[in-house]
């Protein structure tokens, strides 16, 4: 990613928006439900690595609260923020990739090709529109 030519603002933004991704990461990784919930907005929506869409914060939590405990016992999961497309100050098209690994810390499975829309407010970056997608070999 290109952040050579951002201003000062944007610089921030993509040191904070990169700090979600991490966060991500930092909550799947050490099964935090309540860590991962609180980056969404409340009318989010998210859609699943296998399509299951969800929508508004109690759908996902209730989600998330069976998905996520546990989902870690047999590896780990890696994300990194690949590209930021502002659409306005205070809304991006984030793109990422994520990794699934196994306890050795070798990828496994398919990578992930994760799309958050982020809005700003109240000067954080928050989960609004976002889908999880499995990239196919091939």
């Amino acid at each position: 990613m290109d952040t050579k030519t951002a201003n000062t603002d944007t610089q921030a933004d993509l040191k904070a928006i990169e700090q979600v991704i991490d966060t991500i990461e930092h909550s799947q990784v050490n099964e935090l439900p309540e860590e991962f919930l609180s980056l969404f907005r409340a009318d989010a929506v998210w859609t699943t690595a296998h399509g299951k869409v969800l929508w508004g914060l109690k759908e996902i939590a209730e989600f998330t609260h069976k998905a996520l405990p546990g989902s870690m016992a047999n590896g780990s999961v890696r994300y990194e923020l690949v590209d930021v497309l502002f659409i306005r100050p205070d809304v991006a098209a984030v793109k990422a990739r994520g990794q699934y690994l196994t306890l050795d810390g070798e990828p496994t499975g398919n990578p992930t090709s994760p799309m958050y829309v982020m809005a700003k407010e109240d000067g954080r970056w928050l989960l609004t529109a976002n889908q999880n997608t499995e990239q196919l070999p091939g």
